[in-house]
Formats: structure tokens, sequence, C-alpha cells
């Protein structure tokens, strides 16, 4: 059987669903309802059986949310990211890694990330969308550094960002950074690594 092709973003809360829903509505994509929540109210293969089951015939990514609830520690949320790409069911095209304000977590370098203004920058971005530094900080990254295959891009508060992604106009940030995974090769979920080559970089900055 076909793994699943699957994009993870790691916010869950209400405005963030909204925000992550309108952009896969612009992009044709399905968001895993059963994903939604804050903390992730599903684990383990109950969570693999949800993204199985969001997928079509024709083999389009779902994208599914984790979410830790502002715990610095590893939490539900990255315990549940852990699952998803550790699992031969699935495969990852990349995770959308969200800033937060959490103290005391290591963060993760991004391989790109999408800034408020929609452009993909080298850098990491804060809460707010503005690029800054290069780790990005939040509540459920910190176990990506221990899958540096997977392709990760940084990525503000969805559906927020001082109203630059607000959900009534398509959440237009978030979406490019859906967009910038799509866009890469898949071969981080194959046991390869993702080429930066490979990112789409229209409308990019060296910030």
């Amino acid at each position: 059987m076909p793994r699943q092709q699957v994009i993870v973003v790691t916010d869950g809360d209400v405005t963030a669903y909204r925000g992550i829903r309108a952009a896969c509505e612009e992009l044709g994509l399905t968001v895993v309802k059963a994903t939604r929540g804050n903390p992730t109210p599903i684990r383990g293969q109950r969570l693999i059986d949800a993204i199985m089951a969001a997928g079509d015939d024709a083999g389009r990514p779902v994208v599914a949310m984790v979410d830790d609830r502002g715990e610095p520690g590893t939490g539900a949320g990255e315990r549940d990211l852990t699952t998803i790409l550790a699992s031969d069911q699935l495969q990852v095209r990349g995770v959308v890694a969200v800033a937060a304000n959490t103290r005391g977590v290591a963060g993760v370098v991004p391989d790109r990330s999408v800034d408020k203004r929609q452009r993909i920058v080298r850098r990491a971005v804060n809460k707010g969308g503005q690029a800054q530094g290069t780790v990005l900080r939040g509540d459920t990254v910190d176990v990506l550094r221990k899958f540096p295959e997977v392709p990760v891009v940084g990525l503000g508060d969805p559906g927020k960002m001082g109203g630059s992604d607000d959900a009534s106009h398509g959440s237009p940030v978030t979406a490019r950074a859906l967009r910038a995974l799509l866009n890469t090769n898949g071969a981080a979920a194959s046991g390869g690594e993702a080429s930066p080559r490979d990112w789409s970089e229209e409308g990019h900055s060296h910030a």
C-alpha cells in the first residue's frame, strides 16, 4: 500500500487551525481535522490512522497539526511529531515549524522560513513572522533536531502575524510555507535529503 504523503504544522490551536484550513483550501489540500487541538488530542496509531483516512485517490499530501500547548519539554505534540516522522505508513514531505515565545527550548535551524511579507528567507522567524537569527524557537520543534533529513520551513503564528496571515484572506503566509514544501523533491521522506536548490524561491530574500 502506498505511503500517505503528509506535511506537519507544529501548531493546533483554534486560530492556527482556521489559518491552516484556509491555506489548504487555497492550495487544494486537505487538513486532518482530527489533529487540531491544543495539545494534540490523539496519539499513536489513532493519529496515523486519521492521517491515512484523510488522503484521497489522487495521492495528494494532507496537512496534520501537532501542538505541545506551550510545554518547553517533550510534550504531547513532540511525541506525536516523532510518531509521524518514524511511521513507515507515511511519507513526510516536510514540517512547518511554528515560532513561539516559549522559554527553555533549544529550537531548530530551519532550511528556509517564510516571513510575514511572504518572502522565503534563509533565516529563522519569530512569532510575529519577522526574520530573526538562525534558530527558530517554538514549543513543538526541538525534536526536529533528531531528524535532520526532514525539510523544515519556519513560520510565525498561523492565522495571525499582525493581520498578515488572516484566514479571511486565505492565510497567504501559511500557504506560502506549505507551497515551499510542496516544491521540494520529497527526497527526505524516501531516505535522502532535500537539496536547498529544490526550494522554490520566487520572491525570495537573503535577509
